[in-house]
Order: structure tokens, then sequence, then C-alpha cells
């Protein structure tokens, strides 16, 4: 930018160092390879089990603008274990990831990760720790045999949308507010106390016999 008036001309300092901040990537290719070394180290040394890790809960995402969207959850809840009849203890075992603090909102999400529980544990293929002596839930030899290690995520999680159209509002919707039935819904929340109180007291009054003055 120019001066303007009588002022100082600028005496600006174009030529920077720059060398100095320049940051090289030249170990891009090496990285890449040390980092695919050892997915493939990892995968060989927690085989049969799956690469993934262990298997996680379908939640909601946060927030009004996401919540329609499903993810993976940190674990399940202790009420979707018992619903599915597996040991809390057991579960981390058999690759199954618990979570204590996590609680069921809805009987929706908690049917869904029921579900998804039992399917896991139906095709779950459970190594015997003693190959001479197998304990009850244990697969068979057959079942061991044909077993491969799973690369790819533990039960994927899909997204579902609902398939509503536009439709024309009916008279039934026309006379209904919602704005009116939120009120008496806040309405009804607010006075329980009081209503309860007055019922109450009412009863005890009938009890007694007394009657009340009108005014």
């Amino acid at each position: 930018m120019a001066p303007k008036h009588n002022n100082m001309v600028f005496d600006s300092h174009f030529h920077k160092d720059w060398q100095r901040y320049v940051k090289t990537w030249f170990n891009q290719a090496g990285k890449k390879k040390r980092r695919r070394t050892r997915r493939l180290e990892k995968a060989k040394a927690i085989a049969p089990r799956p690469v993934a890790g262990l298997l996680r809960p379908v939640v909601h995402c946060q927030t009004i603008r996401y919540n329609a969207r499903v993810r993976a959850g940190r674990g399940f809840t202790l009420d979707e274990l018992k619903a599915a009849g597996i040991n809390k203890k057991q579960a981390l075992s058999i690759g199954i990831a618990v979570d204590h603090r996590r609680k069921n909102r809805s009987q929706e999400s908690l049917q869904a990760n029921v579900l998804r529980l039992k399917e896991y544990k139906s095709r779950l293929i459970l190594f015997p720790r003693k190959a001479s002596k197998p304990k009850k839930g244990d697969s068979t030899q057959a079942e061991i045999d044909v077993a491969t290690q799973l690369t790819g995520p533990v039960l994927p999680i899909k997204q579902t949308w609902s398939d509503t159209t536009a439709r024309a509002i009916t008279d039934e919707e026309k006379k209904q507010s919602a704005f009116q039935t939120m009120r008496m819904y806040r309405a009804n929340v607010r006075l329980v106390g009081v209503r309860e109180k007055r019922a109450k007291e009412a009863a005890e009054d009938d009890g007694l016999g007394v009657k009340k003055k009108k005014k």
C-alpha cells in the first residue's frame, strides 16, 4: 500500500529468511510403511480375534442436529448384557466392550443393542483355553477349523432413515394445537404437588366429617 500525504516512505522487508520455517516431510513413505507393518504385527499378535477390536454398541449422536444419526458407543450397559444373557465379567473375555456408566434412556435402544449382542453371540466362535479339555459353551473342532480372522469392522453400524413422504394435513390435525397441548402439559407438571396436597386435605376432611363453609 503506497503512503499518502507528506509521510514517511515505508521500508518494507520482504526478503525474509523463509528457509528456516519450511517443514519437510520426506519420511512420509517410510512412516506409511511403518504403520502398515505395525498393523500386520498387531493383527498377528491378537489372532484369531478380530482386528477391529471389541464389539461396540449402537448409540445416538448428541444435540438436536445430529441425534438422528447413530454411531459406535464406548460399551454396552449392564442392563443390555443382562437382557442378552451375558455375564459382565465374561463379556470382556469374549470381545464385548462394557460401560457401567452408560444408561438406557429408551426401550428401543435397549432392544437394538440386545439384538446386536445376540447376533454377535450366534456368530461367535469361542476357542477353548485347553484344546484337550473343552468347556461348556466352547465351539466344536469343526467350527474352529473353519474360523478365520475378521479384518473389517465387527458388525458394522448402518444408518437408518425413515422413508416418510409429504402428505396433506387432516382436519383432525388442524383442530389440534401443539402450543395448547404443551402449555397444558407444563401446567400439569407444575401443579402436581398442589393438586396432591388439595386431594390429601379433602380426603382427611371427609374422613373427619368436616364440612367446609362456602364463601
